[in-house]
């Protein structure tokens, strides 16, 4: 399941990219605000995200705010998360296949967000990519040791 999210920077985005993947029928949880309130901020809407994302390893995440960048910082405070900011598809394909990102983070504000063709390639790269593991899995490793080192909780 795809959970998606955005503080009020995104709502207008979100909604694009439900309405796209609604079209495919790709099963998602919105767990945002529909319209603009006071207090949507990223952090908060992250932990919303992440919460859900780590409660199935087959969950991916969709978090949105004006530049990606906020809400990918607060997104990788979770033990287990790996929150990427992707601007092409490229780097969707990418953070899935070499990283096992699982909650790919937008800028609503971006050029790259202007063109729903590129949001769309962008969404489809990253849910419809994996992880390649082999190679990948020490640098994985490293990660995890890290979190293991500094975060509390979590898995």
């Amino acid at each position: 399941m795809i959970i998606i999210g955005s503080d009020h920077t995104g709502i207008e985005l979100k909604k694009k990219i439900i309405s796209y993947l609604y079209d495919r029928k790709i099963e998602y949880a919105d767990v945002t605000n529909f319209e603009n309130q006071d207090g949507d901020d990223y952090p908060d809407i992250a932990k919303i995200i992440c919460t859900k994302v780590l409660e199935n390893n087959n969950n991916l995440g969709i978090a949105i705010c004006g530049t990606g960048i906020g809400i990918s910082i607060a997104s990788n405070k979770f033990r287990g998360i790996r929150a990427a900011v992707c601007t092409n598809d490229y780097m969707a394909e990418m953070s899935r296949r070499d990283n096992n990102a699982n909650v790919l983070c937008l800028g609503s504000r971006l050029k790259s967000s202007e063109r729903e063709d590129n949001i769309f390639s962008i969404v489809n790269s990253f849910i419809n990519n994996f992880y390649e593991a082999g190679r990948h899995d020490r640098r994985l490793k490293k990660i995890r040791e890290i979190e293991n080192m500094y975060l509390k909780g979590g898995k």
